[in-house]
C-alpha cells in the first residue's frame, strides 16, 4: 500500500523503508520550537530530569512573542527564563524583542523550516510549515524538553483526508475563507488526529501565505497537520532563503485516505466565523450589518506583507468608524519595515489605526487589545474560543484582512465590496 506525504517523511526521519496509519514510530527532528509562554515549562522538565545538554543549539529555536514586549513581571520573569536557558546552551536562534516576530511567521521568514523537514513546537499551530511541504505539529513542553535533549520524538502515524482543490479564488477571498469553509464543512474534531493533504489542480493558484494561513489553522479541524505539496511556488519562496536541504516527497498514486474532500476554490465567498467554534461558519453576506467594537489585523495566521497590503487597500484613504478599535500587527520586524517603506503605516495611522510592534498580544487574550464583557471583534486570528480574547462575556468573530478592514471602517461586519464601492 502506498504512502501520503506525511506517511513518507515520517518514515524517511524514522529510518523505515514504509509506515502505516497507526504505528508509533520515533524520529529524528530537525528543529524544536518554543515560545516564551511554553519553554520555561520545557525548561522546568528538561532540568528536573538532570538534563545537561541539548542535542543540538542549532536545531532549537525560541521566539519570545507572545506576552511581549513584556507585560507585566510574570511574563517578564518567562522571558528572562528563556534568555538564561538560551544564552546557557549557546542556542543560535533565540529571537527577543527588536528581532522577534510571531513565531510561525517568522520561522519560514528566516529559512529556519523548509520541504520534507519534521518540525515540533510546543505551539499547537506548528502545524503553518506544512505550507512548505514539512512535517509540522504541535506538541507539549514535555515533548518539547524531551526534543531538545534527545533530537527525536515518538508520534503515532495519521491518517490522512485529502482536500482537493480546484479552481482559483475570487478578489477579496483569500486562504482565510477556504480553511474556515473547509473546518465549517467537516467540523472542529472532523480531522481529528489525522493529516490533512491539500492536493489538486487548484493548489497552484494559492500564494505561499494563502498556504500558511490554511496550514496554520489544521489544527481548529483538529488535524495532526497540514501539508501541501512542494511545487515552484515553494521553491521559489525557499530558494536563497531555507538554510537546509530541500526534500520534497510526494505521495503515492496508491495512497490511502480516509476521505476526500472537494472544494471549488472560484465558488467560495467572504467567510466568518461566528463564535464560540471557527466551524460556526456563515458568508459575510449572510452576517452583514452586525456590530463590533474592535477590530485587530495581525497573527500568525494573517500578519504577513500580503495580509497588511489586502487591509490597506480597504483603509487606505478612510477612517476607522467611530467608536471602533483597529489593531494592527505586523507579524515580524521584516513585514512591519515593509510596512513603512511602502507607506502602509502612515496610511493606516491616518485611517485612525494602532500599529503595534510584532507580537501575538490580543490573539491568545493576552495584551494590546483585550475585551471586556459584552464586547465584540472581529479578528484575522485563529480562534475564537469563550473568553479568546478577554472576558469570558466577548466574542470573537475570525475573518479574512480585507473583511477586517470593511468592518473597521464600517463599524460592523461588512464586506470589502461594499465599502470599495462607496
Amino acid at each position: 500500500m502506498g504512502m501520503t506525504m506525511t506517511q513518507k517523511i515520517l518514515a524517511a526521519h524514522a529510518g523505515l523503508d514504509e509506515v502505516k496509519a497507526g504505528d508509533l514510530v520515533e524520529a529524528k527532528l530537525d528543529l524544536v520550537l518554543g515560545n516564551d509562554v511554553t519553554t520555561p515549562v520545557a525548561i522546568g522538565v528538561f532540568e528536573k530530569n538532570g538534563l545537561t545538554k541539548v542535542f543540538d543549539p542549532e536545531k532549537i529555536a525560541i521566539v519570545l512573542d507572545h506576552y511581549t514586549p513584556c507585560k507585566d513581571i510574570a511574563s517578564a520573569n518567562l522571558c528572562k527564563t528563556a534568555r538564561d536557558f538560551a544564552h546557557k546552551h549557546a542556542i543560535k536562534y533565540l529571537f527577543d524583542v527588536g528581532t522577534v516576530g510571531i513565531e510561525h511567521a517568522l520561522l519560514p521568514e528566516q529559512g529556519l523550516v523548509g520541504p520534507g523537514q519534521m518540525v515540533i513546537g510546543a505551539d499547537s499551530h506548528t502545524c503553518t510549515y506544512g505550507a512548505l511541504g514539512a512535517f509540522s505539529t504541535g506538541v507539549g513542553s514535555t515533548d518539547m524538553a524531551a526534543g531538545m535533549a534527545a533530537g527525536e520524538n515518538w508520534f503515532k502515524v495519521p491518517d490522512a483526508i485529502k482536500v482537493d482543490l480546484k479552481g482559483q479564488l475570487k478578489p477579496y477571498v483569500s486562504g482565510k475563507d477556504v480553511i474556515l469553509h473547509l473546518i465549517g464543512e467537516i467540523g472542529v474534531d472532523g480531522a481529528l488526529y489525522q493529516s490533512l493533504e491539500f492536493t489538486g489542480e487548484g493548489v497552484s493558484a494559492l500564494s505561499m501565505d494563502d498556504r500558511f494561513t490554511i496550514a496554520n489553522m489544521a489544527i481548529e479541524a483538529g488535524a495532526k497537520n497540514g501539508i501541501f505539496p512542494v511545487d515552484e511556488k515553494t521553491m521559489e519562496y525557499v530558494n536563497g532563503r531555507f538554510k537546509g536541504e530541500v526534500k520534497a516527497y510526494e505521495a503515492d498514486e496508491d495512497a490511502s485516505y480516509s476521505r476526500t474532500v472537494e472544494i471549488d476554490l472560484s465558488a467560495l465567498e467572504a467567510t466568518v466565523s461566528l463564535p464560540h467554534l471557527p466551524s460556526n461558519t456563515r458568508t459575510v453576506k449572510e452576517v452583514a450589518g452586525m456590530p463590533i467594537n474592535q477590530v485587530v489585523i495581525g497573527s500568525c495566521t494573517n500578519g504577513r506583507i500580503s495580509d497588511l497590503r489586502a487591509a490597506h487597500e480597504i483603509l487606505k484613504g478612510r477612517k476607522v468608524a467611530d467608536g471602533i478599535r483597529c489593531i494592527v500587527i505586523p507579524a515580524t520586524q521584516q513585514v512591519y519595515r515593509q510596512c513603512v517603506e511602502e507607506g502602509i503605516v502612515t496610511d493606516l495611522i491616518d485611517a485612525g489605526c494602532a500599529v503595534s510592534t510584532p507580537t501575538c498580544g490580543p490573539c491568545l487574550g493576552g495584551h494590546m487589545g483585550i475585551l471586556s464583557a459584552g464586547e465584540r471583534a472581529v479578528a484575522t486570528t485563529n480562534r475564537n474560543f469563550v473568553g479568546r480574547m478577554g472576558d469570558t462575556k466577548s466574542e470573537v468573530i475570525l475573518a479574512n484582512p480585507a473583511v477586517a478592514a470593511a468592518s473597521a471602517v464600517k463599524g460592523c461586519i461588512a464586506s470589502p465590496e461594499e465599502v470599495m464601492a462607496c
